[in-house]
C-alpha cells in the first residue's frame, strides 16, 4: 500500500489526513498552478456529467478538500451540497472560501470518513468525488459506502488522475510527474512527501477499465468512463 510518509507507522488514512493538513494553506494555489488551470475545466466536465440527475438534488461531495467541486456543483441548483473530508485544515480553508463567496446556506463542509459515512441509506440524489478516491485506505469499502447512501437510480461521478497512453503525452507526463511536480510541490508546500506521494498513488490506482470493474463489484450499474486531456485524468460515472 502506497502511503505519504514511508517512515510513519500509522495507517494510510491517518497519513493522508496529516499530509493534507500540512499542505492545506497552499493546496488551492498548487492545484491550479501545477495543473496549469486545467483542473477547473475537469471539474466543470464532472458537474456537466452529473447534471442529468433529479432537479434540486441533494449532493454529497466525498473527499471534498477545500470544496472546489462542491462549489462547482451549485450550477445544479441543489437543495444542498454536503462535503466531507478527513482533513480538518483543508475543511477550514474551504469553509472560509465558502463564507467569503456567500454560499454557506447551500454548502456544508464537515469532517467525515469516506469509508464510514454517517448518512442513512438512500439519502443522496448524486455523489461526486474529485482526486480523492485513490487516497482511500480501503477502496472497496469507500465505494460500497457511496453506493449505500446513494438513492436508487442516483448517479455517482468520480474525477481521478490516470496515466496517458499515447506518445508524446505519456513521456512528457512521466517526466513532469516524477521530476518536476515533486520538486515544485516540495518547494511551495514545504512538505517533502506530499508531491512524491501523488505520482506514486496515481501509478498504483486501478484506473479506467479496472476501476469500472471495482464500481460494478460493489453494485453500480451502467458504469462508464472518459479520458480527459489526453488521458491525464479520467471521468467515471455510474448509477445505482
Amino acid at each position: 500500500m502506497i502511503t505519504p510518509y514511508k517512515d510513519n507507522k500509522s495507517g494510510k488514512k491517518e497519513q493522508v489526513a496529516q499530509m493534507f493538513n500540512n499542505i492545506a494553506r497552499r493546496y488551492d494555489f498548487l492545484n491550479h498552478f501545477l495543473s496549469l488551470g486545467i483542473d477547473n475545466l475537469w471539474r466543470k466536465k464532472a458537474i456537466k456529467c452529473i447534471s442529468s440527475i433529479a432537479s434540486n438534488p441533494l449532493i454529497l461531495d466525498v473527499a471534498t478538500g477545500t470544496g472546489d467541486l462542491a462549489i462547482a456543483a451549485l450550477k445544479l441548483n441543489p437543495q444542498k451540497v454536503i462535503g466531507i473530508d478527513i482533513s480538518t485544515e483543508m475543511l477550514n480553508v474551504g469553509i472560509k472560501k465558502i463564507k467569503r463567496k456567500g454560499y454557506q446556506n447551500l454548502i456544508e463542509l464537515k469532517k467525515g470518513d469516506s469509508e464510514n459515512l454517517e448518512f442513512d441509506d438512500n439519502t443522496f440524489d448524486g455523489i461526486t468525488a474529485a482526486f480523492g478516491v485513490r487516497n482511500f485506505e480501503n477502496l472497496d469499502k469507500g465505494l460500497s459506502e457511496m453506493y449505500r447512501v446513494l438513492k436508487p437510480k442516483g448517479k455517482i461521478v468520480i474525477l481521478e488522475f490516470s496515466k496517458p497512453r499515447v506518445f508524446p503525452v505519456k513521456q512528457f507526463y512521466n517526466f513532469y510527474f516524477k521530476a518536476i511536480l515533486p520538486l515544485l510541490g516540495k518547494i511551495i508546500s514545504k512538505d517533502d512527501s506530499a508531491y512524491t506521494y501523488l505520482p506514486e498513488s496515481v501509478n498504483q490506482f486501478p484506473e479506467r477499465e479496472l476501476f469500472i470493474q471495482k464500481l460494478e463489484q460493489v453494485g453500480f450499474k451502467n458504469c462508464s468512463f472518459k479520458p480527459l486531456s489526453f488521458g491525464i485524468a479520467s471521468l467515471y460515472w455510474a448509477y445505482k
